[in-house]
């Protein structure tokens, strides 16, 4: 390990992350008040505090206390951040719980389980600058030294910053040329809300299975017998141990019960203020001094009784929490607690609303702390997560929707009013407001006066100004029937104004605001304005055709308004001409620009967009522009452009949509058709790009294939329009493949060149959004090897909502179908090999590009140029890599054959010689020098024959990434990892160990292979003899190499054990279970001699175990707690910390697995004063 600066120097200056240290509360003292308070508190409601942990386990290690209780959730989520553990970049793991049942408490306790072996943390801002939170987690990893990494677990509660802290994070990394082998951090989600629920994710529920009614039931037993008639009011731990139970929640409550007759006085009114917030707002609280004001104009004799005597009987439903530095927050002791008393006032006659209203009046009149306006704001503002279509439940907060439900529409009104004048600035008030006059009463004139004071308050805001638009779209949906043209025309031109003046020029420069969407920085371009447009457009041409089918003619501009006066009857009508005129271009250009927005990006890399959204935007286009001819065509061409609209193929973005859409063959080839026709009138350029688009969707539509006239013409002349679909389509055309001649274009210039023009053309609306790959490379010739995404999808049966799961590409048909492209990852960036020369491409998934190495992958092309897709470490025929590994070497004939090599030798005939042992730079050789003969290295076991003098030297490597390699899938190690270099002499032959165990009746021997590490992939060679304890090569080379063998069930292996005396004031022990492999015991013994642990000596087992095997380790002495109970053999040292308070007797640990006795060891009392440092 790197000698840096201790760990709580460098966390020291974090602001953003709560780190929790490896010896948090080590050998620190506490008041034993503070103890008993801090558990109390605990079990009463209030959240968990790391204290809380320790507390827990010294009662454990002491005797005095059951273990800390584990809810179901906890051995999935340990399981899952092990397994990632193994895999470098950033991993997710959610955990997705309803509040109160536990969700915070588990994450934490994860983290507190994990802080020896991972660096634990929380952060405490989600809100914060991510920059600096990515900064903070990268310098906690290396602890401020290269040498010194270690995989951060950090605690993040929402998903809102997950996706951008992941790229910070990988751009900190690469800024800082950070090299890893480990994750840098596993993202422990804990969401608190509504979300899709993965297979991969834990859900935590308010009901407990019958292990944890166990657990529950005796701590229950323990807490009484340690703090008697307190537990009644420890209604946190109550709750969870009586599964939820309404009943005891009903009787926990029974005070608020009182109220009918006693009437609302200060001490009911505070719990009714706190129960109100409590029930709506997660995490909300009230600051004492705001809870105190509420008795100010009570008696002053009572001014110095503490706030908990003022509640009397209330004061058990309500804790009080202190974070460091801040002012005391209170709050109720249990989220069910909250909407019990909240349903228990209204029973009484306290509704809902009147306690809000008094919240507002009580605490909102004066100076009001940041903390409350945003739970205020939440309280009656917060609406759920859009679902796929918009429904009732998503347009307003649940405080609302239950008073709308359980009161009347009236008390909605006057209490959003009262909001809106108190806090006479927040837009978000009144927006509510106009929404609910609009939606529910629609009241169109009381709707649009909010909605015009929330603009006023910000008028920067695009989504504050989308209600305005909203309102006059909702009053034209509505209309009484039959209405006038006139009033239809002037609703509708209203509507439009609010759309386009407002909302579109503002949702445009929001780029790079500070502007809030919902609370946070505007991450995205907000195309509900045009989106409204269009849905007005649609609304306006059913309502004018439905009455006089003369309009389908004017709206499309086929007429003019003028000529079908006589007809429409009303030649008022004319102040409308203006808009009528525009409309139909209007509506083309909008469609065209939703139509390349929705078929170049999706909102991310998992989701969709609504498919509402498509559905209308093609009907409002086929109104207006599809299924009409327009009557003003004069230019040359038009007519053919025109018949384009009619196929929804009139921009290169709607050839480029066609397979998303239903488009049928003939309907393509005529397409196709027109395209080579205007080539000839105008714009050939771009018609040109279009038609060899046009031809290549035909041919992915599996058409008979047609000759593409332009294609030659475009690939020799290059006339390129400023726009990156041509840029993109040069770039298909030109990708060399294996049987294709050498690129003539300079493709890193062009790949720039295209994303320029994207950063033009798109980057200010595709802002935030994934790019959706169109195209493929494939395996053909010229147009038939460009392979469009929806051909991999139906070729996979599944269409392709989450990108982030790229097993599409392990289908065999898509394999058979795509052309692999050989490249290199490093420094964090990908790039392609072609033509020798090397191309940089982006990565579809960022967390590939961790690690240096040779890769191969697929490559896809968005609008902003190539992707890499299902990027794999490259692997290459053996013979080949042999060939290059070591091409001055002739390998022996029959090397590679089983039993080549002679009888085995005893190990008697080899003499064990010790190495010399030297450290530089953190890594640990040995070197060994010997005359002619035979020998073993007495450390790893290492066995070699010369016929003169050598000197070699060896160290060993780690086998973590290798076995990450496709080539190894089928293999575990099966012996140390060794990197050997002769410096003099020659040696004739060389034994490499396993620890795996065989004997003449053994079946395994035929399963061992060896790894072969090459400077560009990895080898599995065959072996060339085998024997009891060795893999033996004659006339090596010298390459990296180790012994595998092939993964099966029932392989046993020799297994040492390793006893640690640690430095504590009682006996613990930190014992090891490993295979006996020279290497993990070198990678043990480092560790402990770091931390000044004593070795004891101990005979290690008689006998091999299998891999797999689930083993615990167990002893005879009663106060011993030992941690983990058990655990699967693996190759790779296992851990058991044994704690024992009270040694004044002889003890025995044992190894066992089932009922069988894998190994015993007895310590005698007063052997600690023998130990030695030394085996």
């Amino acid at each position: 390990m790197a000698n840096g600066p201790p760990l709580s120097t460098v966390t020291r200056s974090f602001s953003l992350l709560d780190v929790l240290h490896a010896n948090q509360f080590e050998g620190k003292s506490f008041d034993p008040e503070i103890l008993e308070e801090t558990e109390e508190n605990f079990y009463r409601g209030a959240p968990p505090k790391w204290l809380n942990f320790h507390i827990s386990e010294q009662a454990e290690i002491d005797g005095t206390g059951s273990p800390f209780i584990k809810r179901d959730g906890y051995d999935k989520l340990e399981k899952q951040i092990h397994k990632l553990r193994k895999h470098p970049g950033i991993s997710i793991v959610k955990l997705l719980h309803q509040p109160g049942c536990g969700g915070t408490t588990l994450a934490m306790k994860v983290l507190w389980d994990f802080r020896k072996t991972l660096r634990s943390a929380v952060l405490t801002d989600s809100t914060s600058d991510i920059t600096k939170v990515a900064e903070e987690v990268v310098h906690l990893f290396t602890a401020g030294s290269r040498g010194d990494q270690k995989t951060v677990l950090l605690l993040v509660n929402g998903v809102q910053v997950l996706e951008d802290l992941q790229v910070s994070i990988i751009r900190t990394s690469a800024n800082q040329k950070i090299v890893t082998r480990m994750p840098v951090v596993v993202l422990l989600s804990c969401i608190r809300e509504d979300a899709d629920l993965k297979s991969d994710d834990v859900l935590l529920q308010e009901v407990l299975s019958d292990s944890e009614k166990n657990h529950f039931n005796d701590k229950k037993a323990e807490l009484n017998k340690q703090y008697g008639d307190k537990c009644k009011r420890f209604h946190g731990f109550n709750i969870m141990q009586s599964n939820f139970s309404e009943a005891y929640i009903q009787e926990a409550c029974s005070v608020f019960k009182t109220i009918k007759e006693t009437g609302i006085q200060e001490k009911p009114q505070l719990a009714a203020f706190l129960s109100l917030l409590n029930a709506y707002v997660p995490d909300s609280y009230l600051l004492e001094s705001q809870c105190l004001d509420v008795f100010k104009h009570a008696n002053d004799g009572h001014r110095d009784i503490s706030l908990e005597d003022r509640l009397d009987d209330f004061s058990h439903l309500i804790i009080t929490i202190q974070p460091d530095g801040s002012e005391k927050r209170v709050r109720m002791a249990h989220p069910l607690i909250a909407q019990c008393c909240t349903e228990l006032m209204a029973e009484a006659g306290v509704t809902r609303s009147d306690t809000a209203k008094q919240l507002l009046t009580c605490l909102c009149r004066d100076k009001v702390p940041r903390s409350l306006v945003a739970f205020v704001k939440y309280m009656l503002t917060k609406r759920r997560p859009k679902q796929k279509e918009c429904s009732a439940s998503d347009s307003f907060s649940r405080l609302i929707l239950h008073i709308k439900t359980k009161e009347d529409d009236s008390q909605c009104v006057s209490l959003l009013e009262m909001a809106t004048n108190m806090f006479d600035r927040n837009p978000f008030f009144p927006q509510a407001l106009a929404r609910f006059h609009c939606i529910v009463l629609r009241d169109y004139d009381q709707a649009e006066m909010w909605a015009k004071e929330a603009k006023q308050r910000d008028p920067q805001n695009s989504v504050v100004a989308d209600t305005l638009g909203q309102v006059h779209k909702n009053r034209l949906k509505n209309l009484r029937r039959p209405a006038k043209p006139g009033g239809i025309l002037a609703l509708a031109l209203k509507a439009i104004q609010a759309f386009e003046t407002n909302e579109e020029r503002l949702a445009k420069d929001e780029v790079g605001t500070n502007v809030k969407i919902n609370g946070h920085d505007s991450r995205f371009f907000n195309y509900r304005g045009m989106f409204g447009f269009l849905q007005v457009c649609n609304l306006v041409y059913d309502l004018l055709v439905r009455q006089n089918p003369t309009w389908r003619g004017v709206l499309t501009k086929k007429v003019s308004l003028d000529s079908a006066l006589p007809s429409l009857g009303d030649r008022s009508l004319l102040r409308f001409n203006g808009l009528i005129y525009r409309l139909r271009d209007a509506v083309e250009k909008k469609c065209a620009f939703l139509d390349g927005f929705l078929t170049y990006s999706k909102p991310d890399i998992k989701e969709d967009d609504p498919e509402y959204i498509s559905r209308e935007t093609l009907a409002c286009y086929r109104k207006y522009v599809g299924d009409s001819t327009s009557s003003h065509l004069k230019e040359q061409g038009a007519d053919l452009i025109q018949k384009l609209k009619l196929k929804q193929a009139a921009t290169t973005t709607g050839v480029l949509s066609c397979l998303d859409r239903e488009c049928t063959e003939s309907d393509l080839k005529e397409i196709t058709t027109l395209w080579e026709e205007i080539c000839l009138h105008k714009d050939p350029d771009t018609a040109m790009v279009n038609n060899i688009f046009a031809h290549i969707m035909l041919r992915n539509m599996g058409a008979t294939q047609s000759d593409c006239n332009h294609l030659t013409a475009f690939k020799q002349e290059m006339h390129l329009t400023d726009k990156p679909e041509a840029h993109m389509l040069a770039l298909l055309l030109h990708w060399p493949t294996d049987n294709e001649d050498t690129c003539i274009l300079d493709l890193s210039a062009m790949i720039k060149r295209t994303q320029d023009l994207y950063k033009q053309a798109y980057a200010k609306h595709f802002r935030s959004r994934y790019l959706r790959p169109l195209f493929f490379i494939g395996k053909g010739q010229e147009l038939n090897r460009i392979v469009h995404r929806t051909v991999l999808e139906e070729s996979a049966c599944q269409a392709m909502k989450d990108w982030s799961d790229e097993k599409i590409f392990q289908v065999p048909s898509v394999k058979e179908r795509l052309l692999k492209v050989q490249g290199e990852i490093r420094g964090y960036r990908l790039f392609a090999t072609v033509d020798g020369k090397e191309i940089e491409v982006v990565a579809n998934l960022r967390n590939s590009l961790w690690r240096k190495r040779k890769v191969s992958f697929y490559l896809g092309f968005t609008i902003k140029g190539p992707v890499a897709f299902a990027i794999q470490t490259e692997s290459a025929d053996t013979k080949e890599l042999l060939s290059e590994m070591d091409s001055s070497k002739q390998w022996p004939r029959g090397l590679f054959k089983f039993g080549a090599c002679g009888d085995e030798m005893d190990a008697r005939d080899f003499t064990k010689l010790k190495p010399e042992v030297n450290r530089v730079d953190e890594v640990q050789t040995y070197s060994l020098q010997s005359d002619a003969g035979n020998y073993e290295c007495s450390v790893s076991g290492l066995r070699w024959g010369c016929k003169e003098e050598v000197s070699f030297k060896y160290k060993f490597l780690s086998w973590e990434e290798h076995m990450r390699s496709s080539v190894c899938k089928d293999y575990m190690p099966a012996g140390p990892l060794m990197d050997i270099t002769v410096t003099s002499g020659q040696i004739e032959e060389v034994h490499l160990p396993h620890s795996v165990c065989i004997d003449q009746t053994s079946t395994f021997s035929g399963q061992f292979a060896v790894l072969h590490v090459g400077p560009c992939c990895d080898v599995v060679e065959d072996v060339p003899k085998v024997t009891s304890s060795h893999i033996k090569f004659l006339q090596p080379t010298f390459p990296p190499r180790g012994v595998m063998i092939r993964k099966m069930a029932g392989i046993p292996f020799y297994y040492d054990v390793l006893i640690y005396k640690t430095n504590k004031e009682f006996l613990a022990l930190d014992v090891y279970v490993m295979p006996c492999d020279s290497a993990l015991r070198q990678e043990v013994e480092e560790k402990q001699k770091s931390s000044g642990s004593i070795l004891i000596l101990n005979p290690g087992p008689d006998k091999s175990m299998q891999m797999g095997e689930h083993v615990s380790l167990t002893t005879d002495q009663v106060y011993a707690i030992i941690q983990p109970s058990a655990r699967e053999l693996r190759y790779e040292s296992i851990f058991f910390e044994v704690l024992i308070r009270n040694t004044d007797s002889d003890f025995t640990l044992r190894l066992q697995s089932g009922k069988d006795t894998l190994w015993t060891c007895t310590f005698h009392k007063g052997d600690y004063q023998k130990q030695s440092a030394e085996h």
